[in-house]
Order: structure tokens, then C-alpha cells, then sequence
């Protein structure tokens, strides 16, 4: 790892040893030669050149590396083929379903060499020791794994912000890069949580990462002035022209929440300056991570979609590194820096048939060479669902207090897979109490805290899962520390949270006192510990039964996490109540 600052290879021995490999008087242990490089630093395509690695650095970069090479020097003949750089995953989310050691197995192998990931999802359950034991497992494996440390931008009041104590705290690390994204209306709803936290990053000289979703003109204008540099939420060319011409850097997602880089792969056309285009991930999930693979499958798609090949590689290198200051270490190929490369075929084919990292062959023909390390994560970390007992059914009764026939209430409208709207319904009261009525598609939907005051809860309405029967739980729900519930009755909601507590984390379908399919994540209840080929299939099981009890979309899981977030419009739920993003005011579910 490296210490923020550094511009150039750490410590008086080691350039040494690479001057020394450059001239002459001590030789490389690896040599590549016979390559065209791509020079992600002038665009160029260099015929003829030769690499010479000196334990985890780059030494020489050249057509005359004869002096680099000794006896010992492994030798790869690239028979012409390509060298670009170990490409970057500059927005991820590792804190979800699947343990860092099993992903790493099919990241490295296509040539990631490099990943920036968020830490927002462990901070509201495990708060800082948490983020240390996650970050722990990130060190020492056989690629770099930077993170950014979590504003906290929460609906739910008690989980809203970080205290400058502890940022300051993980600031001061090596591996902290920045503040993590930070949601435009909550940011502008509390300046004075936000603003204090952002000037203390600045301080460290790291990166305040930006969420801009729906932002436009003097809205997005104000919300970057305090130094927000970056926006992972563009979906077309014009709100990325915007961005971009506002001195942000735009990271292009395409991965399993979202995938647009083909509508804005349009901005090739506008003859503008890619060198603040980003390639990202965002997330993916382990069946796309299976069938497609990760970064490299990004870069190629870019490529596809009609990118140059050298714009398309270094918005995946280069252009990643100079956002986040590493660029004095990886993001392209020349001396001092990190020995992070693949061979590739040719510039239009992203195909590792090598993957260096750190100076080792980490992959070569798709195969992997070097195990990551499995980290083995606290007690505390593997018991986060704090609920003091099993819950009772009773709990998601809705009472009315006062003697009506009817009530007008709040119900959150699931109009598309992620975006919701509030929906003003009268519904019949029915001995004292406001029932499921499938009939309506109306369901109950609960969020039950499991950490700061376990067992509390919220139980809402909500229009649009199209359940016939049972319930689906899970305790990934996003920037809350809250298990999530919706069903279509009391019985199977409590069966389905219960099964969770038993778990200690997970997601679970429940229907007819049954567990029809779960998936268990043990560690802070959001990451799982089996193999990726079994959670794949495991979600595969979840989303086909539930879709058999009627829900219409197409990844119930990611539906059901988002009813917590302030990241997309517009009425959501936590254990607090119901929340109205257009204003951040929390509500009640029966109208006065």
C-alpha cells in the first residue's frame, strides 16, 4: 500500500535497486519482451518495447533492455501482442453477498489489477471497528484494494453522519482515498452535517466522491462548490457533457445496478476530452460476475459501443489513477511504477493472456496463479443481528387508535424496480387494526432495527411487490443497520426475520411457515461465505420463487435493499418511519 502524497516508488533502497536495474549493474527478475505498449500517458502504441520488473516495480521501459537481463531473468516473449496497464475498478461495492477471497478469484484472472471500493454499508451496523476488520481483509492480497471512508448520508436519523473523530481516523490511513459518495438532496438538506466532514477530508488532500443523481444546472452547481470532484450517476451523454464540463471527473457504470454505458457511449461524437471519463463497476453481482467477467468485460463493451481502444483503456487506467493521486504508482506503464500489466492479443481485444500484479504473473490463459488470502473476520463482526429475542407476528399489526371505518394512509408506490412515489390510499379498518389486502395489492413493509435499539420498528404499506403469498426478508438494506420485510402476511413476515436472527444475516423467502429459499451472509449480515458458482445459484433460487409469488422485477434483492436508501426518489422507509425525500422529513403512515 501506499501513503497519500507519494508520487513515486517508497523508500531510498528500493529506487536504488531500480536505477541500478536500469543501468546495468544489477538485473530484472522479469522481462518482457518483443510488445507494442500502450502508452496510456500519450496515447501512443509503441512498436518493438520491452518491460523489465525488479521485484514489485517497473524498472525499465524500452527497445534496448539487454543490460536488464541476467541469467535469472524470466523471460515472456509477447511475440508482438500488447501491454496495457492493470486496469482499475474505480467505484465498487465489496461489502455485499460475497467474501473478498472468493471474488478476487474471478476479478484478477481477466486483468483487475487495482479496485477502489465504498465502505457505507458496514459503518451503520459495526460503526469504525467494523470498517477496520473489512479493510484488514482487503490488505495484503495478491491486487491493490483502496476504499473510501462512509459519509453516511442516512434516512434513518441515527445512522446520519460520521463524527470528525472518526473520520479523521480513517482518513489518516493508506488505504483511504476519500470520503465515499455523498447524495446530492440529503447534502443540501443538512450543509451543516456534511460540510464540516468534507472540509476535514480536503484537509487529508483526499477525494470527496459525489452522487449527483437528478441534479442539473444550479442545483448540481451548488452541490459541488464545497469540492465534490466526481459523479457516478450520469445516464446519457448530456448529463455526463454537464458534468464534465464543470470540472468533474464522470465514472460510467456498467455493472449489476445499472448499465449505461451504452446510451452514453453517444459522447464519443461530441469531440470533447475524455481524460475525466471513468470506467466502473458500481457493484456486480456474482452471476454477471460469472458470465461476463469483471473490468475487462467493461472495457471491452466500451470498445464495442464505438470508443477508441486507447480512450477505452484509459478510462479504466490511467484516467482512475489521476482521479484518486495514485497515478504516481499504477495506472500506466513506465518506471517507478507498480508492475501492473496484461497481455493482451491487440488493443481491440481485452483479453488477459497474462496478468501482472505487483511483479508476479498472478493469471496467465485465464487461469489463476496466486490464491488470495482469506481473512478471518471478529466475533463481533459475525454477530450483528443484535435482536434480543425472535419476533412475534403481533409486531407488524398496524392499530388505529382512534374509532374510524376508514383511514387515509401513506403507501410507498414501487412504480419501477428502484423508484417509488407516495400514493394517498383510504383503506377499511378492521377490528381496530389496518390489514394486507392482496386483493389491492397492498402489502405490509417493515424495517426493524438491529443494532442501536434492536426490535424496533416501522411497519408502512407498500403497493407494486404483487405478492400472492409469504414473505421476503433480508438484512442488507442499504445505510441503515434494519432488516427489511414485506409480505402479505404476519405469520410469514415474522418466519422470514426470524430466519435471519438464526442466520445472524441473510435473505430469506418464507411462505406457508416454510423456508422456500435463503441465502445466508454471516459476516455483518451482509456478506456471504460459500463460493460464488453457489451464491449465484442461490440467488437464482430466490429471485424464481419469489417471482412465483408474483413479484414482477427483476431482482427482488436489490428492490427490497433499496426501500431504505436516500439515494433514489422518493418515499422510503427505516425503523424511524416513512421518509420523503423531495424534503428529507420523516412520516407517519396514517394521515391526521
Amino acid at each position: 500500500m501506499t501513503k497519500h502524497g507519494l508520487l513515486s516508488i517508497e523508500g531510498t533502497d528500493r529506487a536504488k535497486e531500480l536505477i541500478n536495474v536500469i543501468l546495468g549493474k544489477e538485473k530484472a527478475d522479469l522481462t518482457i519482451i518483443n510488445a507494442t505498449i500502450l502508452n496510456v500517458y500519450t496515447g501512443e502504441l509503441l512498436d518493438h518495447y520491452s518491460v523489465s520488473i525488479k521485484g514489485e516495480w517497473i524498472a525499465y521501459v524500452g527497445n534496448d533492455p539487454e543490460d536488464t537481463i541476467g541469467p535469472h531473468t524470466k523471460i515472456i516473449d509477447a511475440k508482438g501482442k500488447t501491454i496495457i496497464p492493470g486496469l482499475i475498478d474505480g467505484h465498487a461495492h465489496l461489502v455485499w453477498l460475497y467474501n473478498v477471497s472468493e471474488f478476487l478469484k474471478y476479478t484478477m484472472v481477466g486483468g483487475t489489477t487495482t479496485i477502489i471500493t465504498e465502505t457505507i454499508e458496514i459503518f451503520p451496523i459495526m460503526g469504525y471497528e467494523g470498517v477496520v476488520d473489512f479493510l484488514s481483509s482487503l490488505r495484503d492480497q495478491p491486487i491493490k484494494i483502496f476504499a473510501t471512508a462512509p459519509s453516511m448520508v442516512s434516512i434513518s436519523k441515527k445512522a446520519l453522519g460520521i463524527s470528525k473523530a472518526t473520520l479523521k481516523k480513517l482518513l489518516s490511513r493508506d488505504d483511504i482515498l476519500g470520503l465515499g459518495e455523498s447524495y446530492w438532496q440529503v447534502v443540501m438538506q443538512e450543509p451543516e452535517e456534511f460540510l464540516p466532514i468534507f472540509k476535514e477530508t480536503l484537509k487529508f488532500g483526499k477525494r470527496l466522491e459525489g452522487h449527483s443523481a437528478g441534479a442539473k444546472g444550479k442545483k448540481l452547481m451548488a452541490y459541488i462548490v464545497p469540492g465534490i470532484s466526481s459523479c457516478h450517476e450520469p445516464i446519457n451523454s448530456e448529463e455526463v457533457l454537464e458534468r464534465l464540463r464543470l470540472g468533474m471527473h464522470v465514472m460510467i457504470r456498467e455493472g449489476s445496478i445499472r448499465r449505461d454505458l451504452a446510451p452514453i457511449s453517444r459522447i464519443k461524437d461530441a469531440r470533447v476530452d475524455f481524460r475525466r471519463l471513468i470506467l466502473v463497476t458500481d457493484g456486480i453481482g456474482p452471476g454477471d460476475l460469472l458470465e461476463k467477467g469483471y473490468m475487462e468485460f467493461v472495457v471491452q463493451k466500451a470498445i464495442d459501443c464505438g470508443f477508441d481502444p486507447v480512450d477505452a483503456i484509459q478510462m479504466a487506467t490511467i484516467n482512475v489513477a489521476e482521479h484518486f493521486f495514485l497515478d504516481g504508482i499504477v495506472g500506466g506503464i513506465a518506471p517507478g511504477k507498480y508492475a501492473d500489466m496484461l497481455i493482451i492479443p491487440d488493443p481491440r481485444i481485452i483479453k488477459a493472456e497474462y496478468v501482472i500484479s505487483k511483479g508476479k504473473i498472478i493469471a496467465r490463459e485465464g487461469n489463476l496463479l496466486v490464491s488470495p488470502r482469506k481473512h478471518v473476520f471478529s466475533r463481533d463482526s459475525l454477530n450483528s443481528i443484535q435482536l434480543l429475542r425472535e419476533i412475534e407476528p403481533s409486531v407488524f399489526s398496524i392499530q388505529v387508535k382512534k374509532k374510524s371505518i376508514h383511514v387515509n394512509v401513506r403507501v410507498i408506490d414501487q412504480v419501477t424496480d428502484l423508484v417509488t412515489k407516495e400514493l394517498i390510499i383510504s383503506l377499511p379498518v378492521i377490528d381496530g387494526e389496518i390489514r394486507q389486502d392482496v386483493s389491492k395489492d397492498i402489502l405490509k413493509v417493515a424495517a426493524i432495527d438491529r443494532k442501536y435499539f434492536p426490535g424496533k420498528i416501522f411497519v408502512g404499506l407498500i403497493r407494486g411487490f404483487h405478492l400472492k403469498g409469504g414473505a421476503i426478508a433480508c438484512s442488507t438494506a442499504w445505510e441503515t443497520s434494519d432488516i427489511i420485510v414485506v409480505g402479505e402476511n404476519d405469520k410469514d413476515m415474522a418466519g422470514a426475520v426470524n430466519r435471519i436472527y438464526a442466520l445472524q444475516g441473510g435473505a430469506v423467502v418464507y411462505s406457508g411457515g416454510k423456508i422456500l429459499a435463503e441465502i445466508p451472509l454471516p459476516v455483518f449480515g451482509l456478506i456471504g461465505d460459500m463460493p460464488i458458482s453457489m451464491l449465484a445459484k442461490r440467488m437464482e433460487e430466490v429471485t424464481k420463487i419469489i417471482k412465483d409469488l408474483g413479484f414482477p422485477f427483476d431482482d427482488p434483492l436489490l428492490t427490497l435493499n433499496t426501500l431504505t436508501t436516500a439515494a433514489i426518489p422518493f418515499l422510503r422507509i427505516c425503523e424511524e418511519g416513512l421518509v420523503n425525500l423531495k424534503d428529507g422529513k420523516t412520516l407517519g403512515l396514517i394521515l391526521d
